[in-house]
C-alpha cells in the first residue's frame, strides 16, 4: 500500500475523529440535536468507508457496528442515552488510537480483531441486542437473467464472472454514500452499466437530492472479494456467480483517483530552513558591506549599500511568507480535549465541563505540535487537583459542574493560551510544607517568599502534594515536564491562584518561529544576543551617577529608582578591571520591575533566525537559543529577566 494513500488516510481520519467526538459531546447534552446526530452519522461512515480503502478491517467492522447504532436512532427505534454515548465514544477512542498507530508505524496494524470483537460487544450491550450482519448473497445464475445478459456483454465473458445488480437507496447521497465510489472499488472490474432506476421525467420534477440509479457490472475477481467492495451497503446489492467456461481473462489492474493535492508538512519544513540560512548569508553580506564602505569608492559603497537593502526586504517578506504557510488553527488540538477530560473526571468521580475559546488563532505547526503533552498534563492537573469533588463543591455554594476553561489570544507576536479552573486554588501552606520537606528551599526563605513566588515552586523537579499514588498523580512527574517543554517551543508558562477561586496557568508562545531582533552586547570578551523586545534603552551612564544600595548599586532613570547589575557577574564571567569613564547599561524589563544591566560594549542590531538549543544547553537557564552570524560565529542569545530572576 502506498504511503500517500495512508498519509491521506491519516489526516482525514484525525479530522474526522475530532469532529465526531465534539458532536458526540453535543448528542449527550441535547439528544434531540438533529444536526449533531446527522454530522456523527456521516463522519461514521465516512470513516468506515476510508479504514475499507486501505484495508483496516477491524476498524471498519467496529464502526460498522458504531453506525448500525446511529442508524436505528435516525429511524427513531431508539433513544440517545448515556450508555450509548459511553459506547460511541469507546470506539471514537479506540480508532484514535488506531489511527496514531497506522500515523507512526506507516501500516495498518494487524492483530486487531479482539479489540474490534470487544467494541461490538459494548455496542450489542449498549443497544440491548446483537448487531444485524447484513451480507450480499450470491444467486443463483439460472433465475437471474439480467446476469447472463452482462455475460454477453463483458469482454472475454466465457470466463468467471461475478455479476452484481447495485440499486442504491434514494436517500443515500445524505447517508455519504457515493454510488460511483462504491462500484469504483470493485476489483478487476469487466463491465459496468449505469442506468435510471426510475424514468427521469419532466425536468422540472427532477430531484437532484434522491438517488435514481441503478449499477450492473461483472468482475472477474473472486466472491469474497466483490462481496468486501460492497460490504457497506449489502442490502442494496445482489450478487451472481457466473462459472468460468474456460480460463479466466487475466485480470486488468485500475487506477485510483486523486482525492486532494496536500503539501508534505517536512518539505515546508526544508523550505523554512532554507530560508533562514538565506537570512545567514543575507548577513554576511552585510558583514562585507560594512568593511567594503571603509576602503571602496564612494559610488561602489553606495551602490553596494543599496543592493544589500533590497536584499534585506526581499528575504524578509519571503521569509515571512514562508511563516504564513506554517501557520494551523489551535481548533484541531483544542478539540482532542473534551473527550478526554470527560473521561478523566469520570474516573475521578467528578464534573466537569471544558470551555474553549479562542480555538481559531493561527500558531506555527511545530508549536501546535509539541502542545499536546503539555495541555494534556494541565488538563489532568486541574480535574485532579484543581477542581473539588461534587459534595466538596455543593458545600461550599460553588456550581456543579466544574468549570475548566481553555482558550488563546493573540498578544502582538505572541499567542497567550489560558488554562483556568474554578477548584479550590492552590494551598500556599501545603506548597511551602511540600517545598521544605522536599528541600526546595530553607524554611526562612520560604516564609519571605510572596505567595507568588511561592506557587512557582510547583515547577520545580520533583514536586508533588499527592497523598497517594494513583493513575494521574503521585509518580513523580510533575509541572516541571510542561514547563520544560514550553521552553523548547519558545515560551515560558506562569501560575495565579486565589484560594477558594481557582488555578489558572498562563502559556506564553511565539505565534512562529520568526526571525529574532537582536541587539548584540560585549562582556568578558564574548559577544552576546539580547532580544531588543527586552530592552527598553541602551543608554551611557557616568559612574557619580550611581547611589550605593546594601550590597549593589542603583541608578535613577527618568526618575526611576532601578537596580544596576553586570552581565559578566550574572553569566560569572571575569569583571573588568577598574572603573570605567562611563557605563554602558540596556535598561530591560524583568516582569513588572526594570533593571539595569552593565556590558562592556553595545554592537549592531541583526534580524536573524533563532534556533532553539538541544541536548545540555537546553536546561541552562537563561539561554532563549542561538543564531549565526555574517562571519560565521556562533552567537548564544540570553534571556536576561530569566537571568536576573
Amino acid at each position: 500500500m502506498s504511503d500517500d494513500l495512508l498519509s491521506a488516510f491519516v489526516e482525514e481520519a484525525r479530522e474526522l475523529l475530532e469532529q465526531a467526538s465534539r458532536d458526540l459531546l453535543a448528542l449527550e447534552a441535547a439528544p434531540a440535536d438533529g444536526a449533531a446526530l446527522e454530522e456523527l452519522f456521516r463522519g461514521v461512515h465516512t470513516l468506515k468507508g476510508s479504514a475499507g480503502l486501505v484495508g483496516f478491517d477491524a476498524m471498519g467492522r467496529a464502526l460498522h457496528a458504531a453506525e448500525d447504532r446511529l442508524s436505528e436512532v435516525r429511524r427513531g427505534a431508539r433513544a440517545v442515552d448515556a450508555a450509548l454515548v459511553e459506547a460511541l465514544l469507546e470506539v471514537a477512542g479506540q480508532a484514535e488510537r488506531w489511527v496514531e498507530a497506522v500515523a507512526a508505524e506507516g501500516v495498518v496494524p494487524a492483530g486487531e480483531a479482539e479489540a474490534a470483537d470487544a467494541l461490538c460487544a459494548r455496542l450489542e450491550a449498549a443497544a440491548g441486542g446483537p448487531v444485524a450482519e447484513r451480507p450480499a448473497a450470491a444467486t443463483a445464475a439460472a433465475s437471474v437473467a439480467w446476469a447472463e445478459a452482462l455475460r454477453a456483454q463483458a469482454p472475454d465473458g466465457a470466463g468467471h464472472l461475478i455479476a452484481f445488480r447495485y440499486v442504491p437507496a434514494s436517500d443515500s447521497y445524505f447517508a455519504g454514500d457515493d454510488p460511483v465510489s462504491v462500484v469504483r472499488g470493485v476489483p478487476d472490474l469487466a463491465l459496468l452499466r449505469v442506468a435510471p432506476a426510475m424514468p427521469f421525467g419532466e425536468l422540472a420534477a427532477y430531484d437532484p437530492f434522491a438517488c435514481n440509479l441503478v449499477l450492473t457490472g461483472a468482475s472477474r475477481a473472486p466472491l469474497a472479494a466483490v462481496r468486501a467492495a460492497f460490504r457497506f451497503v449489502p442490502d442494496q446489492v445482489q450478487l451472481v456467480e457466473l462459472p468460468a467456461i474456460e480460463s479466466p481473462a487475466p485480470p486488468t489492474s485500475g487506477e485510483g483517483r486523486a482525492r486532494s493535492i496536500r503539501v508534505d508538512a517536512g518539505r515546508i519544513d526544508a523550505l523554512a530552513a532554507a530560508a533562514d540560512d538565506l537570512v545567514v548569508a543575507k548577513n554576511a553580506v552585510a558583514h562585507l558591506v560594512a568593511q567594503a564602505a571603509g576602503f571602496a569608492p564612494a559610488a561602489l559603497a553606495r551602490g553596494l549599500m543599496a543592493a544589500h537593502a533590497d536584499l534585506d526586504r526581499r528575504v524578509g517578506r519571503l521569509h515571512e511568507g514562508i511563516g504564513r504557510m506554517r501557520l494551523v488553527p489551535l481548533a484541531p488540538l483544542f478539540r482532542r480535549f473534551p473527550p478526554v477530560v470527560r473521561q478523566i473526571a469520570g474516573g475521578l468521580g467528578k464534573q466537569v465541563d471544558l470551555v474553549i475559546a479562542g480555538d481559531g488563532v493561527e500558531v506555527d505547526k511545530t508549536i501546535v505540535d509539541g502542545l499536546y503533552e503539555p495541555l494534556l498534563h494541565l488538563l489532568r492537573n486541574a480535574a485532579d487537583h484543581g477542581v473539588e469533588p461534587p459534595a466538596a463543591r455543593r458545600a461550599a455554594g460553588k456550581p456543579v459542574p466544574a468549570v475548566v476553561r481553555l482558550s488563546a489570544a493573540p498578544a502582538g507576536d505572541e499567542v497567550l493560551i489560558e488554562l483556568a479552573d474554578d477548584g479550590g486554588g492552590l494551598d500556599m501552606g501545603r506548597v511551602r510544607a511540600t517545598a521544605a520537606a522536599r528541600g526546595l528551599a530553607a524554611a526562612e526563605a520560604l516564609e519571605a517568599m510572596s505567595d507568588e513566588a511561592a506557587a512557582d515552586l510547583i515547577f520545580r523537579p520533583g514536586f508533588s502534594t499527592a497523598a497517594a499514588v494513583t493513575e494521574l498523580s503521585g509518580r513523580g512527574v510533575g509541572l516541571d515536564a510542561v514547563r520544560s517543554r514550553v521552553a523548547a517551543l519558545g515560551g515560558r508558562v506562569e501560575v495565579h491562584s486565589a484560594r477558594g477561586a481557582g488555578t489558572r496557568f498562563v502559556i506564553r508562545l511565539p505565534v512562529r518561529v520568526r526571525l529574532a531582533r537582536l541587539m548584540m552586547v560585549q562582556t568578558g570578551g564574548e559577544t552576546f544576543g539580547v532580544p531588543l523586545e527586552t530592552v527598553v534603552e541602551a543608554t551611557r551612564i557616568a559612574p557619580e551617577r550611581l547611589t550605593p544600595v546594601r550590597a549593589g548599586r542603583a541608578l535613577v532613570w527618568r526618575d526611576r529608582a532601578v537596580p544596576l547589575v553586570s552581565l559578566a557577574g550574572l553569566l560569572d564571567m571575569p569583571e573588568p578591571a577598574g572603573e570605567p569613564d562611563e557605563l554602558k547599561v540596556m535598561i530591560v524589563r524583568s516582569g513588572d520591575q526594570l533593571a539595569a544591566v552593565s556590558v562592556d560594549a553595545f554592537g549592531e542590531r541583526i534580524e536573524a533566525p533563532l534556533r532553539p538549543l538541544a541536548g545540555v544547553l537546553a536546561r541552562v537557564p537563561g539561554l532563549l537559543g542561538s543564531s549565526l552570524l555574517g562571519d560565521g560565529r556562533v552567537l548564544m542569545v540570553l534571556d536576561v529577566p530569566e537571568l536576573i530572576g
